[in-house]
């Protein structure tokens, strides 16, 4: 018999019984979500899903006695239910309580606001997050 020659028949896995092949869960290889992630997921939660989020940027920062991260992201209302919901999130911004593990919101501001009007009303909110590393 040669080095190269095999008794096994190299595709028998093709034809053999799917009942006997193990399979991992799939939650398992979901993707952790990141700090940016959990951030766009609250404020869209905020806005009821009404929104799209245009940019997102996270720019860390440190000092004597904090460290966290600055958010600034920029979402857009199309339409006047979603512009309705874009107005009450600006209402809504600056005294709303986020739940974010290991972070505080130091601070949340609406710091620019377009609107238009006209045949497709559109809404363009910039917001800014301010977050404190927790202990």
């Amino acid at each position: 018999m040669m080095l190269t020659e095999s008794l096994r028949d190299p595709f028998a896995h093709i034809f053999a019984d799917f009942d006997s092949i193990e399979v991992k869960s799939v939650a398992a290889l979901r993707p952790r979500r990141s700090l940016a992630d959990r951030i766009r997921a609250a404020l869209m939660q905020l806005t009821g899903g009404a929104g799209t989020v245009l940019s997102h940027e996270e720019k860390a920062w440190a000092s004597i006695t904090f460290a966290g991260t600055r958010h600034e992201m920029v979402l857009e209302f199309c339409g006047p239910d979603a512009v309705a919901a874009g107005e009450e999130l600006i209402e809504r911004l600056p005294d709303h309580e986020f739940a974010l593990p290991g972070q505080l919101v130091a601070d949340a501001t609406i710091t620019k606001v377009d609107h238009r009007f006209g045949a497709m009303e559109r809404l363009e909110v910039t917001a800014v997050l301010l977050l404190l590393e927790e202990g």
